[in-house]
């Protein structure tokens, strides 16, 4: 049987509520492999979880995250133990030329989930170049990855594999189930929201995701519904309710609507579904390129229709016109667009419904967890 071990950056413990996409991602796909690998998971320690674990049948081993170098270290000697077939390091490409180097008969695969570490100031162009061509496979979660990869570092085009990410459908159920008209109830009346047409957006609160334009759109919004309500979830970092001068700045501009705007600060992913299954659309007005997105998936799972930004690989998600809409990511025409397309949802209940139920029928049928662990498994079928 094949042995794998899979290197988390060790900035958040597997399993946790408070943890990062990345962590998520592995934890979800991970398991997903069994009973084809044997599947080893190494992460940061985290409170009441012991340096050794499971989590659905993989072995999870636990190391001190403080230090990043001396995380590797400990990471880095463990695996000398185990000797894996594959070594996939996740989004961390610094590390593959040193895991390349010290594991000459492991294939050594780099799992990338966005572009920020490719880049300035966490790599050179020099290393970049260097630390993409150590590694066997360069797994990306988009077209739009790959593309970019392609054009930064040729020599590594040849190794790049494609597989999108995906979600979990019985944690995100959809309005028209009976599981859903109940939570959607229960959670409105709890807040007080009644049967006002609500959108919703969720993430992190950072200039990268354009909130500020979709609190532009609010003018336009209310002229076209009155009772619209913009619900923003997240906050600046994952697991804290810190200010930042983004997050400020975003009150402030939404202090001359307060009664269309409600802010709710950082919630566990595992409460994610409650704020979806109480709202009517889903946007995510992203600006920066945004690799996938994994919030459309989920959105849409849950039945709603979703405008977001061609930016990165969001296009690949959102079918426009089917699933939602895709709108321009940048000034001056992101506003307009928002505002139009929000606006055309919020007033036709039967194109929100319909686009909901294709988004939810779209996700089951190409974007699964299930999905995404049989593409690595054919990946590594193919390698052999």
């Amino acid at each position: 049987m094949l042995r794998a071990a899979f290197i988390t950056p060790g900035a958040y413990p597997i399993p946790s509520s408070m943890g990062g996409s990345v962590e998520r991602v592995v934890e979800k796909v991970v398991p997903g492999l069994l009973p084809h690998v044997h599947a080893t998971i190494y992460g940061r320690i985290g409170k009441r979880l012991p340096s050794r674990g499971n989590l659905n049948g993989v072995t999870v081993e636990r190391f001190t995250g403080a230090n990043k170098a001396l995380y590797f270290q400990s990471v880095r000697k463990r695996l000398t133990q185990s000797k894996p077939d594959v070594i996939q390091v996740e989004n961390r490409p610094l590390w593959v030329p040193r895991l390349k180097q010290s594991f000459p008969h492991s294939r050594i695969w780099l799992n990338l989930h966005s572009i920020t570490f490719i880049n300035a100031p966490y790599l050179s162009k020099q290393q970049r170049n260097r630390c993409l061509q150590a590694a066997d496979i360069i797994q990306v979660n988009s077209e739009f990855l790959r593309n970019y990869i392609q054009k930064k570092v040729p020599q590594a085009a040849g190794k790049i594999k494609v597989n999108h990410l995906g979600v979990d459908t019985e944690r995100f159920p959809g309005r028209s189930t009976v599981e859903g008209m109940g939570m959607r109830e229960h959670w409105r009346a709890k807040h007080g929201w009644g049967n006002r047409r609500i959108v919703v957006y969720v993430g992190r609160l950072v200039p990268q995701k354009g909130i500020h334009h979709l609190l532009n759109t609010l003018p336009i919004l209310i002229a076209n519904a009155p009772d619209v309500l913009i619900v923003i979830v997240g906050s600046a970092q994952y697991g804290s309710h810190r200010q930042t001068a983004y997050t400020r700045r975003l009150h402030k501009q939404a202090s001359r609507w307060k009664h269309h705007v409600h802010f709710q600060p950082y919630v566990p992913h595992h409460e994610i579904p409650y704020w979806f299954v109480m709202a009517d659309i889903a946007v995510v007005p992203s600006v920066g390129r945004e690799a996938f997105g994994l919030v459309n998936l989920e959105a849409m799972a849950a039945e709603l229709p979703v405008v977001a930004t061609r930016a990165g690989g969001m296009k690949e998600v959102v079918v426009d016109g089917s699933t939602g809409f895709l709108v321009p990511s940048e000034a001056p025409g992101i506003v307009g667009e928002l505002a139009s397309r929000i606006s055309n949802l919020l007033v036709n209940e039967t194109m929100r419904k319909e686009m909901g139920r294709r988004g939810r029928e779209r996700v089951l049928n190409h974007f699964t967890w299930r999905h995404t662990a049989e593409r690595w498994l054919g990946f590594q079928r193919n390698s052999d």
